[in-house]
């Protein structure tokens, strides 16, 4: 079963400003920065900003937008298998760490069910950092 909200991934065609917005504005604490993209946190919760700087070009459903919801290890299989077993369509692979599944919800709106955390993303960028890495 679904624990909690894990995180949410915004697609953003500037990474400056959208980082400076999260954290000056909103106050939301830096957790890592690099050239394509940012962590930043609330509390337990999380946000994701991707750069994708052609997101003008191309129609939302395009994004990789995205809510995804926290699932222990234990249920993870359980919860995928009902998924697909209800219908639901995977919308992209899992390129992260961790088990993930992603699919979208009947009308269409992205979802991810997650098995790690924050700090599990962050060791994998500690293990091969992608260029201009920043972890605060």
């Amino acid at each position: 079963m679904v624990t909690g909200l894990n995180h949410v991934t915004l697609s953003v065609v500037d990474l400056d400003r959208a980082f400076r917005f999260y954290s000056e504005n909103l106050g939301l604490r830096p957790a890592a920065r690099w050239y394509k993209g940012a962590y930043l946190t609330a509390g337990d919760f999380w946000i994701c900003l991707t750069l994708e700087s052609d997101l003008s070009e191309r129609p939302l459903n395009l994004t990789y937008d995205h809510i995804a919801f926290t699932v222990s290890a234990s249920d993870y299989q359980t919860l995928c298998s009902r998924l697909i077993d209800a219908g639901a369509q995977q919308w992209q692979e899992n390129h992260s760490e961790g088990d993930s599944f992603y699919f979208l919800d009947p009308d269409g709106h992205k979802l991810e069910i997650h098995v790690t955390g924050l700090q599990s993303r962050i060791e994998t960028l500690k293990r091969t950092p992608p260029r201009e890495l920043v972890l605060f």
